[in-house]
């Protein structure tokens, strides 16, 4: 049986795309130390991830915009990466999986059987997989975004609403890579703080 593990990683920042990756483990070449991204150092996640896509039978990295995330919510966002990554994945290998499991308790609106497993990024290693390829696809956009707008400081907090981000948000006010559906981009914006 073919299974897809489906994961999204940045939903909490206030800046940035939310990613979503869709990977099917290949049975016959095992990943040694899969697990919850957020539990792995940066180094083990870039290491893991080379693997994935080196021995995985079919993988995909998607993303949601901005904008997207403004018009359509987190979670509508979210589950619209996740399709698109699961369509991109299909695509490009040809695969489809017999099941999709999809990490947290929704699934997005697709033609395959699917379900939902809270935790299921520590439970299922093909969820796992998928949460170690959106979070280092994200931290990487995160680098980028730290080139261009240097006084925010993405690299350092990767966009989440940590007080040294709060800090340079009310500084330097709201950049059009902020979301600003989200309460303290909006508190910031309607006090006349964009860029």
């Amino acid at each position: 049986m073919l299974i897809c593990g489906v994961d999204e990683a940045g939903r909490g920042p206030l800046a940035g795309a939310v990613f979503a990756a869709a990977v099917i483990l290949d049975p016959d070449r095992p990943i040694a130390g899969l697990a919850d991204s957020k539990k792995l150092s940066e180094k083990r996640l870039d290491a893991l991830a080379i693997q994935i896509k080196a021995h995985a039978l079919a993988w995909a990295v998607c993303s949601s915009s901005v904008e997207e995330i403004d018009q359509i919510n987190i979670l509508q966002a979210s589950l619209l990466a996740m399709r698109r990554a699961i369509d991109k994945m299909r695509q490009q290998f040809g695969i489809a999986p017999d099941l999709v499991q999809i990490d947290g308790n929704k699934t997005p609106d697709i033609d395959l059987p699917c379900e939902a497993i809270i935790q299921g990024d520590s439970k299922v290693e093909a969820i796992s997989a998928a949460s170690i390829l959106a979070k280092t696809a994200r931290d990487a956009e995160l680098y980028d975004l730290d080139a261009k707008y240097p006084q925010y400081g993405f690299a350092r907090h990767k966009g989440y609403p940590t007080p040294y981000h709060l800090e340079m948000l009310s500084l330097y006010g709201v950049s059009c890579i902020h979301r600003r559906s989200y309460a303290p981009v909006r508190k910031i914006l309607e006090s006349g703080g964009a860029i």
